[in-house]
């Protein structure tokens, strides 16, 4: 928790996506409502395939981005609305093809505290010799 989406579609050209990943990250982080930044997760999805309009709407003119967080319940509506805004401001910061008309939104969704579960795992971590005493 958090979980951060971003499609996209194909056409927004050279998008730096690990680059906007960090600094929609780095919004969450300084809204104050995550306790543990390495809580978050986001990740990005391409999407070659899509519709904007009705079908005789030329789509190499028009593009979108989507970002969708997941919180765990329990956030003031103005909290998720500061967040909404501040990935509205990273997203709009960022840059695209001039000819493109690009629509940006954000969704801040509930994730039920009841029904969520984590765990994290530490196998894979080696630890040096001095530290099995």
């Amino acid at each position: 928790m958090p979980h951060l989406t971003m499609d996209y579609s194909s056409n927004l050209g050279t998008l730096d996506v690990p680059h906007i990943l960090g600094a929609l990250n780095s919004a969450i982080a300084a809204s104050g409502q995550v306790a543990d930044p390495l809580d978050l997760k986001g990740r990005a999805n391409r999407h070659e395939v899509y519709q904007i309009g009705t079908p005789d709407v030329d789509p190499a003119a028009h593009g979108f981005v989507h970002v969708s967080l997941a919180l765990l319940a329990g956030r003031a509506p103005d909290a998720k609305k500061a967040i909404s805004a501040r990935l509205m401001s990273v997203l709009q910061e960022q840059a695209y093809p001039a000819a493109l008309r690009v629509q940006f939104s954000v969704e801040i969704r509930d994730m039920e505290r009841e029904t969520y579960s984590k765990a994290v795992s530490y196998t894979h971590l080696t630890l040096p010799t001095s530290d099995l005493v």
